[in-house]
């Protein structure tokens, strides 16, 4: 018997038939989307893929994976790969100097016009040693272990929303870049040239860092930074002959206090010292001292505020013949509240009130790599990932429930920017 060929379906190809009606499904979805209702389809893969995504979440969780910790950010990396490959995207891996991992680019190409890119990070702030403490475990509605929603959940809901976007033989989008950054928590050094050419590569920046616990997206970030502050003193013995040190402990406190005075609630400016080291034995005048802060500003210029203030109170000391050595070191910019963020956020809206869920829009005190892709110019709204609480604590925690929910929103806003 020879082949069969030309399979028809009412006299058409039944390839042609199949890819035809692929297209009409996705059209149709996206009739019923503009419409204010649901993707049912959609809606109904996200949910299929909790459970597997919850699999994928505890293999991540049960890996350390803190800024400093390479092999398991190798780990991290190595699975998240894995899975990209499967969706049929290009990986590669870039340098993260001087982090001790790679970051991640993978790239799926398809037929539309929109170019969306989805960022999120794989270390964490957590020792080694954690996972096996505190490994990952389900009570009640919520999921517990070290990072599950900062930020392995953000990897989790933009696997699976790549996943259901495939699985919907949906490709209405001219390019979905996802990096996967491997230094967010120190303050993205590594990733900085990367982050910025690809931003401004891309239409639109969507941030998988955590759901905030009201279902909230963030859409104004705090810039971060950090007064380094180092006094030399002059050693002697605390007991025989204290007048003849120069006591550094003394001038560092000193210098925390009045520096302390940075702060401007006003302008939403915070300096917190939150790191001081002095002296090594009681009976010793210390020689040596050194003390950070952490400083979050709402807008640029205040960053060149508290640098010029700085070094003018700096210079103010209470030990004679001490020396003084205070600068800031600048972190992430500010992400300031903007229009265009605002247009972003509506629409992320839009598609949650077809869930007939509510969206809330809040500020954050922290700082995220949304703030870089918003400096490259690039419309960004961050807090995608999955909804949780606790973040940086040990009782850090997902809310189970939130993942379809999150997974379907960051679908459709690849949909709707897709087009």
């Amino acid at each position: 018997m020879g082949k069969r060929r030309g399979v028809t379906k009412g006299g058409v190809p039944l390839a042609a038939f199949i890819a035809a009606l692929a297209l009409g499904t996705v059209a149709a979805s996206a009739a019923a989307a503009e419409a204010g209702k649901p993707d049912r389809a959609l809606l109904a893969k996200a949910e299929q893929a909790r459970p597997e995504a919850l699999k994928l979440l505890e293999r991540l969780v049960n890996i350390d994976s803190g800024t400093f910790n390479g092999a398991g950010l190798d780990r991290i990396g190595a699975i998240a790969q894995e899975e990209l490959q499967r969706l049929g995207a290009k990986v590669e891996t870039f340098p993260a100097t001087p982090a001790l991992s790679r970051n991640i680019q993978a790239t799926l190409t398809g037929t539309g016009k929109g170019r969306i890119l989805l960022v999120a990070h794989m270390d964490t702030v957590f020792p080694d040693g954690a996972a096996a403490a505190r490994p990952f475990r389900i009570e009640g509605t919520r999921a517990y272990g070290p990072g599950i929603m900062d930020d392995k959940g953000g990897i989790v809901v933009a696997l699976a929303a790549l996943k259901v976007l495939k699985q919907s033989g949906d490709t209405g989008y001219a390019r979905i870049t996802l990096l996967l950054n491997t230094n967010e928590e120190t303050g993205s050094q590594g990733t900085r040239a990367l982050m910025d050419k690809l931003a401004r590569e891309h239409d639109v920046a969507l941030n998988l860092e955590p759901g905030r616990p009201a279902d909230g997206l963030v859409v104004v970030r705090k810039g971060s930074g950090e007064i380094e502050l180092e006094v030399s003193g002059k050693a002697a013995h605390a007991g025989v002959a204290p007048d003849a040190g120069r006591n550094a402990a003394m001038e560092a406190a000193h210098q925390v206090l009045q520096l302390s005075r940075l702060a401007d609630p006003g302008k939403q400016t915070t300096v917190n010292f939150t790191v001081i080291k002095a002296g090594e034995r009681t009976n010793v005048i210390p020689d040596r001292a050194i003390a950070q802060a952490d400083v979050r500003v709402a807008v640029p210029e205040e960053f060149d505020r508290v640098e010029q203030d700085l070094a003018r109170i700096s210079a103010a000391h209470l030990i004679p013949d001490t020396k003084v050595s205070a600068r800031l070191r600048r972190g992430f910019p500010p992400m300031p509240k903007s229009a265009v963020t605002d247009a972003v956020a509506a629409r992320a809206q839009a598609v949650y009130g077809e869930l007939g869920r509510k969206l809330t829009l809040e500020g954050s005190g922290g700082a995220a790599d949304s703030s870089l892709t918003f400096a490259a110019g690039v419309p960004t709204i961050d807090g995608l990932g999955i909804v949780g609480g606790g973040i940086h604590t040990p009782e850090e925690y997902a809310e189970v429930e939130s993942i379809a929910p999150r997974v379907y929103l960051l679908a459709r806003l690849i949909q709707e920017y897709g087009r």
